[in-house]
């Protein structure tokens, strides 16, 4: 299932609205959005965690890639120079569009 699937309010799909609450509605999205938002600049992976406790590292990375599909988050290596798999292992930053 592709991840705008799930985004749209069935009851309403036209409104744009219903739909944006859909998507952010959910338990941690807003957290997160407001958590970054209030942050001085982007904020690494494990400062979020540390940010937001209650959440497992599977959510918290599940609800980072739908926020960033969305495009309510933009994610970006915190060491681009480093060649392949060791840029998988380096720290992602995230922030909110709006910084």
């Amino acid at each position: 299932m592709d991840i705008h699937d799930k985004i749209i309010d069935l009851r309403f799909p036209k409104c744009p609205i219903r739909n944006v609450i859909t998507r952010i509605g959910d338990r941690w999205s807003i957290l997160l959005l407001l958590t970054l938002d209030s942050a001085e600049g982007p904020m690494r992976f494990k400062e979020l965690q540390q940010a937001a406790p209650d959440i497992s590292q599977t959510m918290l990375t599940r609800t980072l890639r739908d926020l960033e599909a969305d495009g309510y988050v933009t994610r970006k290596a915190a060491y681009p120079d480093l060649p392949g798999d060791a840029d998988a292992l380096a720290a992602a930053l995230y922030k909110t569009d709006a910084q």
